[in-house]
C-alpha cells in the first residue's frame, strides 16, 4: 500500500530511511509503490542515501550500512538541519557561553561554528565536544555523566551537575518530538532531566527542530512550550505548519 504520493523529497526521503533502517534493503519495485512514486525518482532517492553514507547500491535497490544510530540520524533532513544551523548561528555572539544538547540537529550548529570568536561552549554532546575541542576562539567544556549510546551523549546525575554550575547567556535544544499542547517529548528520562538542567542554567532557550517532528509524541513528556523563547526551524517563519505554535513561542525563525 502507498504511504502517499504527495509526501515532498525530503519528508519521503527521511520515511524511507527509517524503512531501510527496519527492513535492512529496500527494492526499487517496493519503494516506487510504497511511496506512489515513478521508480525514476525512487533511483535518485537512492542515490542520494548512497551520497550521505547510509546505504550501498545492490541490483534492484539499496541495502543499509552499518553504523551507529547517531551517525544514521545525522543524515536524515540533512538540509533542513543546515538551514537550521544558518539560523542558529546569527544568535551567537562574541563573549557568549551558550549550552550545546547533544541532538544531531544542534550537532550541525557545531559544525557551524568555525568563525565564532571569544565564546565558551558547555556540551554533554561528545560529538559537539569533538568537533569544537581546539578551536581557536571557542573555549569548550564537556560534562561529566554516564555515556549514553543513543545520542553519543553524557548523561545522569553528574551531568546534570556539571550543568547546573554554569551560567550561560544562551542553550540550544532540540527534541525527538514537538506537539503545541504537549511541548517536547524524549525517548529517554535521562535527556529530560539534561535538557531541564540547561533549561535552569540559561537566560535564553532556543528550540532548534525540523518539521519532520512537529505535531508528533514520543514517549516522556519533557518541556512545556514556555520553557522557549525562540523556536527555530528550517521553514520560512510565517509557514501554515507554525501557527499552533505561536501562541506558545515569542519569537519563530
Amino acid at each position: 500500500m502507498a504511504v502517499t504520493g504527495t509526501l515532498d523529497a525530503e519528508a519521503r526521503r527521511a520515511s524511507m530511511v527509517d524503512e531501510l533502517m527496519k527492513l535492512g534493503a529496500l527494492t526499487l519495485n517496493h519503494a516506487a509503490e510504497t511511496w506512489d512514486v515513478h521508480p525514476m525518482t525512487i533511483r535518485r532517492d537512492f542515490d542520494t542515501l548512497v551520497l550521505a553514507g547510509i546505504a550501498r547500491r545492490v541490483r534492484g535497490g539499496v541495502i543499509a550500512l552499518s553504523g551507529d544510530d547517531f551517525t544514521r540520524r545525522t543524515h536524515h533532513n540533512a538540509g533542513a538541519k543546515k538551514q537550521i544551523a544558518e539560523k542558529l548561528r546569527t544568535l551567537i555572539r562574541p563573549d557568549m557561553a551558550i549550552g550545546l544538547d547533544s541532538s544531531t540537529t544542534v550537532h550541525a550548529l557545531a559544525e557551524n561554528l568555525g568563525d565564532a570568536s571569544r565564546i565558551s561552549v558547555m556540551t554533554n554532546g561528545l560529538s559537539a565536544f569533538q568537533t569544537l575541542s581546539g578551536r581557536e576562539g571557542i573555549r569548550t567544556y564537556l560534562t561529566g555523566g554516564e555515556r549514553e549510546e543513543l545520542n553519543i551523549s553524557l548523561v545522569g546525575s553528574l551531568a546534570v551537575q556539571a550543568v547546573r554550575q554554569f551560567s550561560l547567556n544562551i542553550c540550544f535544544l532540540s527534541t525527538m518530538s514537538l506537539d503545541p499542547e504537549f511541548g517536547t517529548s524524549e525517548m529517554t528520562m535521562e535527556q529530560v532531566a539534561i535538557k531541564q538542567a540547561m533549561v535552569d542554567a540559561s537566560q535564553m532557550v532556543v528550540l532548534a527542530v525540523d518539521s519532520s517532528k512537529l505535531e508528533t509524541r514520543a514517549r516522556f513528556k519533557s518541556l512545556p512550550m514556555s520553557n522557549y523563547d525562540t523556536m527555530v526551524t528550517e521553514l520560512d517563519p510565517s509557514d501554515q505548519r507554525l501557527d499552533a505554535y505561536r501562541t506558545h513561542i515569542q519569537n519563530i525563525l
